[in-house]
């Protein structure tokens, strides 16, 4: 390109998946835009055609391995409205149970292993050393109990689910097994112990945001619209209808997740492959939203558990909405918080032992649509099938996607704000790319990863000559 030079990232590092930021200066060596690219492919949306609806949670549980049973629920919600059948009891405690195990693992792997060696090694670290393993090295009390937490998500999900990674139980009309008493009493035994580490991890970010605060307020603060699920209120990941609220907290819409389709549509650029979802009536981008932890708690009202909720009173008191992005570390642990006393509710309940846990059914609607709320936002599955059940068109909606503005928008005012394009040093990239890890973005799910990308920057003149060029293996 003429009349600029370009600085490239490439890959975004510490993140799920492969994208790079070009940061393009003019003239006067100044910033002009900053473009987060997702130069993945995803195809299956459209490898998935001609499957039965009933092999769509096994097929797209493979689009991740850290969030397969966010894929795995939003297929078979789908498989049970193609079959118009309400699940018994017990096993939509299951479902529920099992994406408690996985929101308390994602959240945990993304703030102890991800987020955790920037706040804790320093911005400027060296690479080397600011990895879990040089967390693990400096600060080993405070890594194996994010460690532990991880673990146990992971047992939840293997204990409802059959496996940690791909299970199996999970099925159109219910689950395919009933959860094994002893299973139920070695997940009640731990949960205090994992209470106490999560609270651990809450002190220390309130800590580092109170100590940090000009920094927090300058790091990719921007106002948009947010989007989540809810039920009558309250923090909600499984059912509910969808809530939206503007930039000051005002309600903008509040309705059944199967009419998304009449309120989100997806805008297309030229330089990603993942597309930038919109609110319809608003138009692009004025009608761009967030979802994922910190847009779930701007649109609850409550979080009913006794430690949950007086930690989310807490956080509303910052602001209602919350816009500033590096409050997501902030929601993720407080999420995980409420996650582990749902699960203890979930595991008291008298019918968690049931073995009315499945309901035969057939198809009889030519569409299914399958929504909740992955660890990192609003999913949606949509599947329309024949009379036999063969899958004819898919669409999917990820929460990656959801928020692919937001990151984009993310590493431009990091950009503005902290980097100098003329003496550009390690911390100052680190510091845009941990504007995308504020949004724990899982671009596998988005797309589909190909191959093994180093980072590299590249800076061009204003004549497209190659200047210099920064490589981090």
């Amino acid at each position: 390109m003429t009349n600029q030079e370009k600085i490239t990232i490439y890959p975004v590092t510490r993140i799920e998946g492969h994208a790079k930021i070009t940061i393009h200066l003019d003239e006067k060596k100044k910033i002009s835009k900053v473009l987060f690219h997702v130069d993945q492919f995803r195809g299956f949306e459209k490898f998935i055609e001609g499957r039965y609806f009933e092999e769509a949670p096994i097929i797209t549980a493979k689009i991740c391995g850290i969030c397969p049973v966010s894929h795995i629920l939003g297929a078979v919600k789908a498989g049970d409205m193609i079959m118009n059948v309400q699940i018994p009891y017990t096993a939509k405690l299951l479902r529920m149970l099992a994406h408690l195990g996985q929101i308390i693992q994602s959240h945990c792997l993304h703030f102890f292993y991800l987020a955790s060696p920037d706040l804790l090694l320093g911005w400027n670290a060296d690479p080397a050393i600011r990895n879990v393993a040089g967390l693990v090295e400096k600060y080993p009390d405070f890594a194996m109990k994010g460690i532990k937490l991880r673990k146990f998500g992971q047992t939840i999900i293997e204990y409802v689910g059959g496996a940690r990674i791909n299970p199996k139980n999970f099925i159109p009309g219910g689950i395919a097994a009933p959860l094994d008493p002893k299973h139920r009493d070695i997940i009640i035994f731990q949960i205090d112990e994992m209470i106490s580490y999560c609270l651990e991890g809450l002190e220390f970010i309130k800590h580092y945001i109170e100590k940090n605060k000009l920094f927090v307020e300058r790091y990719a603060n921007f106002k948009t619209n947010f989007l989540g699920l809810v039920n009558d209120g309250n923090w909600e990941v499984y059912d509910g209808k969808i809530k939206v609220i503007d930039q000051n907290g005002n309600l903008l819409y509040h309705f059944d997740s199967v009419d998304y389709n009449s309120y989100i549509a997806e805008y297309i650029e030229d330089w990603s492959y993942l597309k930038f979802p919109f609110l319809k009536k608003l138009g692009y981008p004025e009608g761009v939203y967030r979802v994922g932890p910190l847009a779930r708690l701007n649109v609850s009202d409550r979080l009913p558990t006794p430690l949950a909720e007086r930690e989310f009173m807490i956080f509303k008191q910052i602001g209602n909405p919350i816009h500033e992005s590096f409050y997501y570390h902030y929601a993720r642990m407080i999420e995980v918080l409420h996650s582990l006393e749902r699960v203890r509710e979930i595991l008291l309940d008298p019918e968690i032992l049931s073995k009315d846990v499945f309901v035969k059914g057939r198809v009889e609607n030519e569409q299914g649509i399958g929504i909740i709320e992955a660890p990192r936002g609003t999913l949606i599955h949509h599947y329309w099938v024949d009379e036999k059940g063969k899958i004819t068109k898919c669409n999917m909606i990820v929460a990656s996607g959801n928020n692919n503005w937001a990151m984009s928008k993310a590493a431009e005012l990091i950009a503005r704000e902290f980097l100098d394009p003329e003496d550009i040093k390690e911390e100052q990239l680190n510091l845009i790319e941990g504007g995308i890890r504020c949004y724990d973005p899982c671009l596998s799910c988005s797309t589909h990863a190909i191959g093994q990308m180093p980072i590299r920057i590249e800076v061009y003149d204003h004549k497209s000559q190659l200047l210099n060029v920064f490589q981090r293996e």
